[in-house]
């Protein structure tokens, strides 16, 4: 296996295009080089790259980019500088999978939401303009072949429905040129042909591949096709989510298990509010962003990391808005990925890292 297929997989899981506009996630440092052995972690820094070179891995999948900005000089001066140049120097490539791996709905968000045993999870706040339609005229006798293929390429999935489609019967006409190979009809004679009109659903970001599995599929010398863009919300893609417990807890109750579960050093949370907790909202790394959103989902609890002093007044003690660390919150993305790695991968060694990354201590 050489980095392109560990980056094919990794982009089929969580693709680029749900990253968030700041972010920097993909590959950061490589050449197309055979894979040795993966090493994940939740940051890349020396210690890591160290750690890979002791083990015998060439790459590093790493959730936080190492770089967000753009570097002028590799002089050693900080630490990016300095994980960079040893990465290059071993032949380390580098990956990313941040805010995208984020944004979808298997990810970050859902492993949190797991180890807490929320139930009936969603997405708190889904992204628009992550979808798309697409229109296409088929002869009748063509129309089973095209859908396949429409299917085949990551069209008509809507939530836990896949293969949806919607169908049209009518007439299509048209006249051959001089130059033109028709599939039906004759050169210059006016042709009608009993066609299907398809509608299908798609992943914007999935267009490209969309069009060309169309025109292959397609008997038509020119096929006839329009793309729109859509203002939907996709229930599959968006920041954080929320879930229920299976049985009420008392919240001093709930965040001491949280703090057990997550080995928080410390959890620091909002206000005097009392009684049970039975929604959970959870957002990994910074998400504060996203407490408008769990108030209004009806959340009890909203869990995130990166608050300053200031937002807890924000939750007016209508929600017990927690921070319970950035790394403690997101540390479980690391088995997310081994896991996943594992399961695709089974010719070389996937590892967890051992280096602890947190910048963070407690006494």
């Amino acid at each position: 296996m050489k980095v392109k297929d560990i980056v094919a997989y990794l982009e089929s899981i969580a693709p680029p295009a749900y990253q968030e506009d700041y972010d920097n996630s993909g590959l950061l440092t490589s050449h197309d080089h055979e894979i040795k052995g993966i090493l994940v972690s939740l940051d890349c820094t020396e210690l890591v790259i160290e750690e890979a070179i002791e083990k015998g891995c060439n790459m590093v999948v790493a959730h936080h980019p190492i770089v967000f900005r753009g570097l002028k000089r590799f002089t050693g001066k900080n630490y990016v500088e300095r994980t960079l140049m040893k990465a290059i120097k071993h032949d380390i490539a580098i990956y990313a999978i941040h805010t995208n791996l984020d944004n979808v709905s298997n990810g970050v968000n859902a492993r949190i939401s797991e180890i807490l045993g929320l139930q009936e999870g969603r997405i708190l706040s889904p992204k628009k303009g992550t979808l798309s339609k697409l229109f296409t005229f088929v002869p009748k006798n063509s129309a089973d072949q095209v859908r396949s293929a429409l299917f085949e390429a990551g069209a008509g999935n809507i939530g836990n429905y896949d293969e949806c489609s919607y169908n049209v019967d009518g007439w299509g006409t048209f006249k051959a040129g001089e130059l033109a190979n028709p599939h039906v009809g004759k050169v210059n004679l006016q042709h009608q042909e009993p066609e299907v009109k398809i509608e299908v659903i798609f992943p914007t970001h999935l267009q490209s591949t969309l069009v060309k599995a169309l025109k292959q599929a397609h008997p038509y010398e020119e096929v006839a096709f329009d793309i729109i863009g859509l203002l939907n919300e996709n229930g599959e893609i968006g920041s954080g989510m929320i879930g229920k417990l299976p049985k009420p807890e008392p919240i001093e109750d709930f965040l001491k298990r949280v703090k057990k579960a997550f080995g928080c050093g410390v959890i620091r949370y909002s206000g005097t509010k009392t009684g049970n907790v039975e929604k959970v909202a959870v957002c990994g790394g910074a998400g504060f962003f996203l407490l408008p959103a769990a108030m209004g989902a009806g959340a009890d609890v909203f869990l995130t990391g990166d608050i300053k002093y200031h937002e807890f007044f924000d939750a007016e003690d209508k929600i017990v808005l927690a921070d319970i660390g950035h790394f403690e919150s997101e540390q479980f993305t690391m088995d997310l990925l081994v896991e996943g790695l594992k399961k695709k991968f089974i010719t070389f060694a996937v590892l967890k890292v051992t280096t602890n990354t947190n910048p963070v201590k407690y006494l």
